[in-house]
Order: C-alpha cells, then sequence, then structure tokens
C-alpha cells in the first residue's frame, strides 16, 4: 500500500492527493500519513505547491467524509433494525445514540480530526444522528485545516525523514485501533451479561 501511495502521489501529484484523501475519509484503508508528509516532500522540492497540497488535502477530506456521513444518513438507521439485534444493538439504542450525538456532536467531530482511525469512522454516526450537513461540513472543515497542514508540514521540514512521522503516526492508530476493538467487545460482553442476567429474573 505505501508504495502505491508514494508512486501514485509522485505520478500524479495534487489529483491523487484529492483522490486517495477521499478515499480515506471515506473508510477506504488509505494512510493519510503517508500521504500528506509525503506531499510536504514533493512540496519542499518544488514539484508541488504548498498551499495547493494542503487545500487538496483539507478537500479530499471533507469530500470523503461527506460521503460517509450520507451513507450513514441514508441506510444507518436501517441496517441497525436490520442487522442490530446481531450485535445486541436496538433500536432505542440508536435513539439514546442520536440524543448523545445531538448534545456533544460537534465537539466529537472536530476533536476526531486529530485522532488517527477515529476520524474517518465519525462520519458514519453523524449521519445515523442526522447532524445537519452543513453544520457536519462546516466542523468537519475546522478539524481537517490542522490536521492535514501538520501532516504536510512536517514533510516539508523533514524531507526524506518523513517516514519517521508515518510510522509514529500509523503505531498510535494501530494502539488506537486495539483500544477501541476491545472497548466494543466489553461494551456487547456487558450487554450480553446483562440481558442474559434480566432473561434469568424473568424466569
Amino acid at each position: 500500500m505505501n508504495s502505491f501511495v508514494d508512486t501514485y502521489v509522485v505520478s500524479y501529484g495534487l489529483a491523487a492527493i484529492l483522490v486517495l484523501m477521499t478515499l480515506e475519509s471515506a473508510l477506504i484503508p488509505i494512510p493519510s500519513e503517508l500521504v500528506m508528509t509525503l506531499a510536504g516532500v514533493l512540496a519542499a522540492s518544488g514539484k508541488l505547491s504548498l498551499v495547493g497540497a494542503i487545500a487538496v488535502g483539507i478537500l479530499g477530506n471533507l469530500i470523503g467524509s461527506v460521503i460517509l456521513w450520507a451513507i450513514g444518513r441514508t441506510g444507518g438507521r436501517v441496517l441497525v433494525e436490520r442487522f442490530g439485534r446481531f450485535v445486541l444493538v436496538k433500536p432505542k439504542d440508536l435513539d439514546r445514540a442520536e440524543r448523545w450525538f445531538q448534545r456533544h456532536g460537534e465537539a466529537a467531530v472536530i476533536v476526531s480530526r486529530l485522532l488517527p482511525v477515529v476520524r474517518s469512522v465519525i462520519s458514519l454516526p453523524a449521519g445515523v444522528a442526522e447532524m445537519p450537513v452543513g453544520k457536519f461540513s462546516l466542523y468537519t472543515l475546522i478539524g481537517s485545516i490542522p490536521f492535514v497542514a501538520l501532516l504536510t508540514l512536517a514533510g516539508y521540514w523533514l524531507g526524506s525523514n518523513y517516514t519517521v512521522v508515518v510510522k509514529v503516526i500509523q503505531d498510535l492508530g494501530y494502539g488506537l485501533g486495539a483500544v477501541l476493538a476491545l472497548l466494543i467487545i466489553g461494551f456487547l460482553w456487558f450487554r450480553y451479561r446483562r440481558r442474559s442476567n434480566l432473561e434469568a429474573i424473568g424466569e
């Protein structure tokens, strides 16, 4: 994957950055940290505009996020109602999640854009919770600007050492992914135990 990203960005420049960042933000496993730090390296060598690379990266981030938001908005509830029981999630759980998101969604969208892994996933519950697309786009934009700009500038300043930044961020992403997986497993186990206890009391 890293080799493909390197070749694609070097060959197609800003167009490649736009496509890859759009895919990454729509939950396709593209390493955004590699895309944008490499863009910074190319900008430092004069092959790309630094401002252009940052702007295109932010735009791709926004487009991909809105696509994923739309998927959550149009099909999220249907998926939960149809398949949620297999993971112990009921429609009322979704109602509770939507109410929480209505209270805290703005902060969640902004902060999550600075975190590996979570930054892409947050668009889906935002759509399910029917967060207005204008508000979602605004907060996505606010959160994406520092993330994309810092990665690009890191590549610009570090040059050939940009892979150090990529490795650190990827390792952080793997760690967060593992923590999230454990939290989800713990949540499902808790719900299973709780349901079993309620059924035992009912009997």
